[in-house]
């Protein structure tokens, strides 16, 4: 028998990311959302509140940055989630977080989060949704393959669980190939006869 919870805000994993901004004054500006993710292809969406001051800084500069929380850096991530930058102008600071504008657009990047997606404002949907073009995805070195690849196991994300509240460890095992796993549905539907 299944239990019923009734309407929740559940999908799961859901990322933990972390929007880099600049404020008006140049400090730069980051806060955690949990509601996030890809819109189309090289887009990326983020449901953020008409009166935060990351909403603020998107619509003045068009440009922000949108990274990965990992192990190392959850508590840094939480706490820029729940504290507002118009009450603590240096929250980026007081997390510990240290901050470099991105090559190729006027956003900060952390040195302490090793993948950035660096993105424009394409537009805000009918419901305040931020929908951004995604220019260039960075990464450090740290967590590259020998190969160049991102590395997941060296990035170690977090996802937020809403169900319990808590963060979780992002990274498991590899338990298929994407695209082609399910290639198997087909040939176990398609197994000979053996009369």
């Amino acid at each position: 028998m299944r239990k019923d919870f009734g309407p929740q805000s559940w999908l799961l994993p859901m990322p933990v990311l972390v929007v880099g901004t600049y404020n008006g004054n140049g400090t730069p500006n980051a806060m955690t959302a949990a509601w996030g993710g890809i819109y189309d292809t090289n887009q990326v969406m983020l449901c953020l509140a008409q009166d935060h001051l990351t909403t603020e800084n998107i619509r003045a500069a068009k440009d922000f940055t949108v990274s990965f929380a990992t192990e190392k850096t959850v508590a840094a991530a939480d706490f820029v989630g729940t504290e507002s930058g118009r009450d603590l102008p240096d929250k980026v600071g007081i997390a510990g977080l240290h901050a470099e504008t991105s090559e190729h657009i006027y956003a900060p990047c952390f040195d302490e989060m090793p993948l950035a997606l660096e993105c424009r404002l394409n537009h805000f949907t009918e419901d305040g949704i931020v929908v951004g073009d995604i220019l260039h995805v960075t990464a450090d070195g740290s967590i590259l393959t020998g190969d160049g690849d991102v590395d997941l196991e060296k990035l170690a994300p977090v996802s937020f669980d809403p169900v319990n509240n808590v963060y979780r460890a992002a990274c498991g095992r590899v338990v298929g190939q994407a695209f082609a796993v399910g290639a198997s549905v087909m040939e176990a539907h398609h197994e000979p006869d053996t009369d």
